[in-house]
């Protein structure tokens, strides 16, 4: 898969997923000036226009070795100097070790592979998930197999 396939998919998971909570996609917009000082275009942009929100998705899926480790670090940084809630979505085996970890422990970075033939939530998905529900406060995403707290049931038990 390619880096625009990747890109691609992540678009269309959301906008299948998430179409009837009001979304609209767009892929490849332009939003403001990176922190080098160049146009900055954005893979995936979230838009609810009902809601005045929006969300930026910068998308990196590494299949091999590569250089996309040597942009990681360059892109968590320019996603948390956006004027707008931005992260980056990634998938794909070719991250190095280092490079991987630091993408799982940052709060700019996302694990995200849907399933093409699918496009519906599944554990490859809640990260990205997390982040739309954190963004645009769909709770009930993260809810959705949770029952409230029992406090009398709590209580009558004790």
């Amino acid at each position: 898969m390619t880096g625009r396939e990747y890109a691609e998919l992540v678009a269309a998971y959301i906008a299948e997923r998430f179409a009837d909570r009001g979304v609209v996609v767009y892929r490849e917009v332009y939003l403001g000036k990176s922190i080098i000082g160049k146009n900055r275009r954005v893979d995936v942009f979230v838009h609810i226009p009902d809601e005045k929100t929006a969300l930026a998705i910068e998308c990196k899926f590494q299949e091999g070795q590569g250089t996309a480790d040597e942009k990681i670090p360059y892109a968590l940084n320019d996603a948390s100097a956006m004027w707008a809630p931005a992260f980056i979505a990634y998938a794909g085996e070719g991250f190095s070790e280092g490079v991987l970890h630091l993408l799982q422990s940052s709060e700019y970075a996302a694990y995200c592979l849907p399933d093409p033939e699918n496009l519906i939530s599944t554990p490859d998905t809640k990260e990205l998930d997390h982040i739309l529900a954190s963004v645009f406060g769909w709770w009930d995403i993260v809810l959705s197999d949770k029952t409230p707290f029992d406090l009398t049931h709590w209580k009558s038990s004790r």
